[in-house]
C-alpha cells in the first residue's frame, strides 16, 4: 500500500507543473516528451482540423506568422487551419527554422469504433524540414483548396544544396602541417543532382573554399570532428 502510494506521488509529480502548481493536461505531456526529441524544431502539432504550436514554438509561430498567441493552460499555443499547413510551414523555413510536423495516427471515425476512443491520439514526426530539405508534394500541392493562392505556394522553391563533408590526414605522404584529405558530397533534392569529390588541401584550406562558394549550399552537415583551419573557413562563409 505504502509502495502505490509512492508510485501515484511520483506520478503527480511527474505531471505537475512546479511553476503553477497545475497538472499537465494529456496533450501537453505528449507534446514534452515529442520536445525533448526535436529540441531544435518548431513543431506543428494535429489537433483534428486544425495544426497547433505550444510555448516557445508557439511565440515563434505568432512573431513569423503573424498569428495570433495566447495561455491555455500550462503552455502558450497559437493554431493555424490544416490547409494552410504548408503556406506557414514554408514561411516558418525561410526565416530560418526547422520545422517539424506532427500528424494524428488515428482518425476520429476509427477511434470511436476502437476500444481506447476515451484515450488520447497516436501521434508522431511524419516530416522534418529546413531550406535545403523543403521539397515535395506535400509542400507544392497537397491539401490545396480554393482559399489558398497556388502561386503562394508554389514560388520560391529551393534550388540549392545540401553540403556534407569528411576529412581525414591519416597516412597522407609528404604531408605539411595543416594538410588533410577531405571528401564533400552536396544533393540538390529538388532535382536529385549529386555532387562528390575527395581531393587534398593545404592549411590554408583554399581547394575546400572554391568548392563551397561555388556551390553556395543553403545548409553544411559537419563531423564531430573537424580541423581548426576548416572550422574557421566554414564559419568565416556561413557568417557571411
Amino acid at each position: 500500500s505504502l509502495k502505490s502510494c509512492e508510485n501515484t506521488q511520483n506520478a503527480l509529480d511527474t505531471n505537475l507543473n512546479k511553476r503553477t502548481k497545475s497538472i499537465y493536461t494529456p496533450l501537453e505531456l505528449q507534446f514534452i516528451e515529442m520536445k525533448k526529441q526535436y529540441k531544435d524544431a518548431v513543431l506543428c502539432v494535429e489537433c483534428g482540423y486544425k495544426y497547433r504550436f505550444f510555448g516557445e514554438d508557439a511565440e515563434i509561430a505568432a512573431r513569423e506568422l503573424n498569428i495570433y498567441c495566447h495561455l491555455d493552460h500550462n503552455f502558450m499555443t497559437a493554431s493555424i487551419p490544416s490547409h494552410r499547413l504548408f503556406v506557414h510551414v514554408r514561411r516558418l523555413v525561410a526565416k530560418g527554422h526547422k520545422v517539424g510536423v506532427i500528424k494524428q495516427m488515428e482518425t476520429a471515425a476509427l477511434k470511436a469504433a476502437g476500444e481506447n476512443k476515451s484515450s488520447l491520439f497516436s501521434r508522431k514526426l511524419t516530416a522534418l524540414y529546413t531550406k535545403s530539405t523543403l521539397i515535395g508534394e506535400d509542400i507544392l500541392f497537397k491539401q490545396l483548396d480554393d482559399s489558398v493562392d497556388v502561386e503562394e505556394v508554389a514560388t520560391d522553391v529551393p534550388d540549392n544544396y545540401l553540403l556534407c563533408c569528411c576529412e581525414n590526414g591519416e597516412n597522407l605522404r609528404g604531408r605539411k602541417k595543416g594538410d588533410i584529405v577531405i571528401g564533400i558530397m552536396a544533393i540538390q533534392p529538388t532535382t536529385g543532382e549529386v555532387i562528390f569529390d575527395c581531393f587534398r588541401d593545404s592549411a590554408s584550406r583554399s581547394e575546400l573554399e572554391s568548392r563551397v562558394l561555388r556551390l553556395q549550399p543553403v545548409e553544411i552537415i559537419l563531423p564531430s570532428r573537424l580541423s581548426e583551419q576548416s572550422e574557421k573557413l566554414i564559419s568565416s562563409i556561413t557568417s557571411m
